[in-house]
């Protein structure tokens, strides 16, 4: 096949076509496009109805996606900022429940944004939730299936994460704090309260049974469970939540951990299973 065939191949011209759909429903001006087949259909008077429809669907899943981002800034300002993200991003599946999900880097070079610096990482935990509510099921590790093993064996042990566990840490920012007034508190008027202490903190978002949990958590636990996630053996999780506070309690902290559902699995000696045999 010679290079102007497959240029002019059905699923070429295919893709061309999904291409410049596309930018017509995101060009502010699309009736200056060139002449061709997208051309025409921009000029028909339904298009302008379609191409609102659209943007409207994707607009309104981002503020469905962010809801305590939409309760810090308001709705108006929400729709604004989720127009400009939406010319720049469409959605890559039909699920808009996935959608939205480089929003947080957005915020953090939205100008507008600037004089919110905790915005991005609120957006983060809006995303972290919907991550973990659609995250597949997995029956959550009970501490007892560990208890009865010796030292040597918790210290080659391996603790897989759950897989709708996400966590992270935010340096000198209470986001967890602002996030969760303004995700769950149905009396917070939007704005960051007064009494918050302003200094940094951990989050757990996880979803073990049926409904999403929320856990704080400190830098010992995001130290122990960024290690269990590359697949470090018990003794090197506790080794790196001790570097990063000494003063940490390892059996509180597994048992936070546990009783969070952190964990799904674990393995050992090469083995990846819910019990050791």
């Amino acid at each position: 096949m010679t290079t102007m065939q497959r240029t002019m191949s059905p699923a070429g011209n295919l893709r061309e076509f999904q291409d410049q759909f596309a930018r017509a429903l995101l060009d502010p001006a699309p009736g200056s496009m060139d002449t061709g087949t997208v051309a025409k259909l921009v000029a028909q008077p339904g298009f302008a109805v379609y191409r609102n429809t659209v943007l409207k669907a994707c607009i309104d899943a981002m503020q469905a996606n962010y809801p305590a981002v939409t309760r810090l800034v308001g709705e108006e300002w929400m729709r604004a900022a989720a127009a400009v993200y939406v010319r720049e991003h469409l959605p890559a599946t039909p699920m808009l429940l996935d959608y939205g999900v480089g929003f947080a880097a957005f915020l953090e070079t939205f100008a507008p944004a600037a004089e919110l610096p905790y915005l991005a990482g609120v957006a983060r935990l809006d995303r972290f939730w919907t991550e973990a509510h659609a995250a597949r099921d997995a029956r959550p590790l009970e501490a007892d299936a560990i208890g009865a093993m010796s030292e040597d064996q918790l210290a080659q042990l391996v603790l897989r994460v759950h897989p709708s566990a996400r966590w992270m840490w935010f340096d000198e920012q209470p986001i967890f704090t602002i996030w969760s007034r303004n995700r769950d508190d149905r009396e917070t008027d939007g704005s960051v309260a007064d009494d918050i202490r302003w200094h940094g903190e951990g989050a757990l978002i996880v979803r073990p049974y049926d409904s999403v949990q929320t856990v704080p958590v400190g830098q010992a636990e995001i130290a122990f469970l960024d290690q269990c996630a590359a697949g470090r053996s018990l003794a090197d999780a506790a080794t790196a939540a001790l570097e990063a506070t000494p003063s940490a309690d390892l059996a509180q902290l597994m048992a936070r951990l546990f009783t969070a559902g952190a964990f799904a699995e674990i393995a050992h000696e090469g083995i990846q299973t819910g019990e050791l045999p």
